[in-house]
């Protein structure tokens, strides 16, 4: 019988190993080599795996389908290939380690380490077996821990040809963190789910199917230059022109003064010369119709500052990135209740959360595939204090497992 705690751990090691951040900068999908050389070897797994129609597209969406041996709904399985850039190593040197509570010495040459001061939900975990990195880089558990859980998943099932399953699709994606590239270009023709789940959640028991509907912005603003000897009444500085722009917007209604469901305007970044300047913006709800009136206030304000400067020419460009899962989903749909009563059934309970993000079900989900999200047992994604606790990574296996097992029965 496959051990199903070695081939998690022994698959995740290897995917982390293949050095696969997206980048921010570069527009192509993928945006880099690494997660091509990564999904080649996903491709071929799968193929050993006994997966039919295994593929690898131009952008390096991975397909593959297991057929049925049992009626019942077909379902899909989503991670993404990418980790997270946040000006950490793209080389991940993960190290296991048996906690024995305290403080964890990361790299003793460098010394770094996670601090229980600062992350006190270690202290769950002594005595048990953890994934850490280095501390030079993120863990990658994001979201090659759902790699690694799902392919497990098909290993046991390929090892026992007994389990009962209907059929079992999976993609692997590109750039989830630079947008949700690769969801939003998956051929859904290569995709034929009735309903699919990505595991991009962290802590045990995470349970997803409400997120952020997402848009970004970019204001701008070619102002009028002149030599300051001659620039009264004639002048118009781009720079200031934005900063007038964001002085429209409620302070409070930022990242840093929200929480829960608030939604927010994130005016991120600017870039200005004497003539020209842009300003970057981010726009967040929960709620559409709350979504939708952002957007209009940035319209708005827009109209009100190019009065303010008739002689200044200024464009507002806008963009839908994602969508709130649960705008197409209720938690009593088939595929939420199947993971609740996944959960119930393993004895786990359940922490439902309106995620202040997105995930490829996001996208998923505005498509048209209901895709709910579930915890992949890990804590503080986008990191280097990220840790994987080898019980919570089963228990995220289990799930998996258990959501097959139960889609016979619904």
């Amino acid at each position: 019988m496959l051990d199903k705690r070695k081939e998690l751990v022994t698959r995740f090691l290897r995917y982390v190993a293949i050095p696969s951040q997206s980048d921010e900068k570069n527009s192509a999908v993928p945006s880099t080599p690494g997660q091509r050389t990564l999904a080649q070897l996903l491709a071929r797994e799968l193929k050993e795996l006994g997966l039919s129609d295994v593929s690898v597209d131009e952008h390096s969406v991975v397909y593959g389908t297991l057929k049925a041996n049992a009626k019942g709904p077909a379902i899909g399985f989503v991670s993404h290939l990418d980790t997270v850039d946040v000006a950490l190593s793209p080389e991940i040197h993960p190290q296991i380690l048996r906690y024995a509570g305290g403080d964890v010495c990361l790299n003793r040459e460098k010394d770094l380490w996670i601090r229980v001061k600062e992350h006190p939900e270690l202290e769950r975990y002594k005595g048990e077996e953890i994934i850490f990195t280095d501390g030079t880089s993120v863990l990658g558990a994001d979201n090659k821990s759902a790699m690694a859980n799902i392919m497990t998943m098909f290993a046991v099932l390929h090892d026992d040809p007994s389990i009962k399953h209907s059929e079992l699709h999976v993609a692997f994606v590109p750039d989830e963190e630079k947008g949700l590239c690769g969801s939003k270009i998956m051929d859904l023709g290569k995709f034929k789910v009735d309903f699919a789940y990505t595991i991009d959640s962290c802590e045990l028991g995470e349970v997803v199917w409400e997120t952020f509907n997402a848009g970004s912005g970019k204001l701008c603003v070619q102002g009028v230059s002149a030599h300051p000897m001659s620039a009264k009444g004639v002048m118009v500085n781009p720079l200031l022109v934005v900063h007038d722009f964001v002085a429209m917007f409620d302070r409070k209604q930022t990242p840093e003064c929200t929480d829960g469901k608030d939604g927010y305007w994130w005016f991120q970044s600017v870039t200005s010369d004497p003539l020209n300047a842009v300003l970057g913006i981010n726009i967040r709800d929960h709620d559409k119709q709350r979504y939708e009136w952002r957007k209009q206030v940035l319209r708005d304000n827009a109209r009100k500052l190019q009065e303010q400067y008739p002689t200044a020419k200024i464009a507002l460009e806008l963009s839908d990135t994602y969508e709130n899962i649960a705008n197409n989903v209720t938690r009593d749909d088939p595929p939420v209740a199947l993971l609740y009563k996944a959960l119930e059934e393993l004895g786990i309970k359940a922490k439902t959360y309106a995620m202040r993000g997105g995930t490829d079900g996001s996208a998923l989900s505005a498509r048209g595939i209901v895709t709910p999200n579930y915890f992949t047992g890990a804590h503080n994604f986008h990191s280097s204090a990220e840790f994987l606790p080898l019980s919570s990574f089963e228990k995220s296996l289990s799930v998996t497992l258990k959501l097959i097992e139960l889609a016979l029965e619904s």
